[in-house]
Order: structure tokens, then sequence, then C-alpha cells
């Protein structure tokens, strides 16, 4: 496995989002405030402020994958498996827009998703099927 391959761009861009959206919480107090204030007052105290850390850290981890090219698949399956969560959790309910035509909505999420699944499936449909070569 070459370091700079065809996922590069995507692996850097990828690595870059999920550690601005993990370390600046784990200085501002942001984590603590999803755990306490948003995940323990939805039905997961008394666990929320664990959880909170447990899905910043997974976030590092996979930013720290993606730089290094190596895991990329456990880092990818685990970090859409929140992003889903986020999105029936968070984004859903405040519709499709980040921006423009609303606020906090799920299209960030889902295009984070397309750039997991290029991971998790890297070779398309040819390197998943047994498909006669042209």
């Amino acid at each position: 496995m070459q370091f700079f391959n065809n996922h590069f761009i995507l692996r850097i861009a990828a690595a870059t989002i999920l550690i601005m959206h993990s370390i600046p919480g784990m200085f501002n107090n942001g984590i603590n405030d999803f755990g306490n204030l948003y995940l323990n007052s939805i039905g997961f105290a008394p666990f929320g402020l664990y959880l909170a850390w447990a899905i910043k850290l997974s976030h590092a981890a996979a930013a720290i994958c993606f730089l290094a090219n190596r895991w990329l698949k456990p880092a990818a399956i685990i970090t859409t498996c929140i992003l889903v969560a986020g999105i029936i959790m968070v984004h859903y309910p405040e519709g499709w827009f980040v921006v423009g035509g609303g606020r906090n909505g799920m299209e960030f999420n889902f295009l984070l998703i397309a750039v997991m699944l290029t991971f998790i499936f890297p070779g398309g449909e040819k390197q998943n099927a047994a498909a006669p070569k042209q």
C-alpha cells in the first residue's frame, strides 16, 4: 500500500475535517458540553460524557489512520456509524442544509459518509465482484 495513492486528497481532507471536529472540543469544553448537556439530556445519562469522549477520540484516531494510510476500512466503518447516528440524532431534525437554506442540517455528514465509503470499498465494484474482464 503506497502513501500517495488515488485516495490521497480524500484522506487528507477527511483527516483535516475529523481533527477540526474533535481536537478543539477537547480544550474548549465542547466535548463535555456535548456529553453532559446534550447526550445526558436525551437519555444517555450517566454515560453521555463518556460517549462524547469516545466519539471524539475515535474521530482523532480515524484522522491519524487516514494520514498514515493504515487501517482505513476499520476507521471508516466506525466513523460512518458515528456519522449516521449524528444524522439520526442531531442533523435530520434540522433538515438538509448546513447553511443557506437551513442550519445544522445533514448535507455535510452525507458527503463525509460518501468519502468513508470510498475507503471501505476502494476498488468499487470491480474489486468486490468477480466480473469478467472486457
